[in-house]
């Protein structure tokens, strides 16, 4: 049989798993996910995400790859896999292409990407909301919208973000290439959307502490400006929590074909 690429679009809510890398305990995304596809395809089945995310960190729209010689319909990736899935994980879409695993050109989920998109949601306000635990980060000093997007300015461009780097990151490079930061508000919620070509380790929750640092006047917006030249991650603020983050999307070549459906299910008007 032909061997074929199946592409899933995956949706979750981080909060309760260790991030989406396999790991000993089984209480990851990834492990989850291959649980559940083993049962439907009654084959071991090993996957390939666009992009590693932390532990409570969720995913809008996680694009994923992996090989099989089943002759499945899309609609029953999709439907077949997620009865086997919890409530906080599930297959959004599935595309099934041809493949030699030779070929250095094949659709690959990680290899294959041109940029991602992570969005960090924010509450501002005095009181936390229990409606936004675990899918938005508190913050409880009022922000100056304005000077956090003025010191985002200084973050678009190809940079070495060492400033914004986790210890522990294991990219072959700091340098990244920052397309986009916009910066929008809808009543208590601040929404932060990055979009790059790749991000480091604890990149984006780094990038958003500091931004809160500016928002809340303690430091002026060319802050980012030097902290991005001195690359020395001690000057820079701490890494704010997870349960604001969400992978958003991640941009391929038109050839490929895949379904836009990063719009369908977010949790707050992307409009505004």
């Amino acid at each position: 049989m032909m061997l074929k690429r199946v592409i899933l679009g995956v949706e979750y809510q981080g909060t309760h798993y260790q991030g989406w890398q396999t790991q000993p305990s089984g209480n990851t995304v990834q492990d989850v996910l291959e649980l559940a596809l083993n049962k439907f395809a009654k084959h071991p089945i090993q996957t390939v995400c666009a992009g590693r995310t932390d532990a409570g960190v969720h995913a809008l729209e996680q694009i994923v790859h992996f090989d099989t010689e089943l002759n499945r319909e899309m609609y029953s990736w999709v439907n077949g896999v997620n009865a086997f899935l919890p409530a906080d994980i599930a297959v959004r879409w599935a595309k099934q292409i041809p493949v030699d695993i030779q070929d250095q050109h094949a659709f690959h989920a990680r290899f294959s990407a041109y940029s991602r998109t992570y969005h960090y949601f924010l509450y501002n306000a005095k009181i936390r909301s229990p409606l936004w635990a675990d899918r938005a980060g508190w913050f409880f000093r009022p922000l100056k919208v304005e000077l956090m997007r003025e010191a985002a300015n200084y973050l678009i461009g190809e940079h070495d973000f060492t400033v914004f780097r986790a210890a522990g990151c294991q990219a072959k490079t700091p340098i990244k290439h920052m397309y986009e930061v916009k910066i929008r508000q809808q009543g208590d919620l601040i929404v932060f959307s990055l979009r790059a070509n790749a991000f480091l380790h604890h990149m984006v929750r780094n990038i958003v502490g500091s931004l809160i640092f500016v928002g809340m006047g303690k430091r002026e917006p060319d802050w980012i400006a030097s902290l991005i030249s001195a690359k020395d991650r001690s000057l820079s603020a701490p890494t704010f929590m997870p349960d604001g983050l969400y992978l958003a999307k991640i941009d391929y070549d038109k050839k490929w074909g895949l379904p836009d459906a990063t719009n369908e299910n977010l949790p707050y008007d992307m409009t505004f």
